[in-house]
């Protein structure tokens, strides 16, 4: 399963969550430094239960302010 979680941080924290992140590297695949409403897209790729627990994992850094993680999920158009 992928899914992309997008993070706002502290200003000037930009730095410290990545590095905080690299260490994570069991579900996180790639992160990106982005502009926009949020400040960090981390690509994750596992289970259900390691995407959840990665991003309930987050929530205990200080540093970060909000999390949304968007989910992948199939769809049939009937195309």
């Amino acid at each position: 399963m992928r899914a992309l979680c997008l993070v706002s941080v502290k200003p000037g924290k930009v730095d410290t969550v990545v590095d905080i992140l690299r260490k994570k590297r069991k579900v996180i695949k790639e992160i990106m430094v982005v502009t926009g409403r949020t400040d960090i897209c981390a690509f994750l790729l596992g289970t259900i239960d390691e995407i959840n627990n990665m991003v309930i994992d987050f929530k205990k850094i200080k540093e970060m302010v909000t999390t949304e993680t968007l989910i992948e999920v199939e769809v049939n158009l009937g195309w």
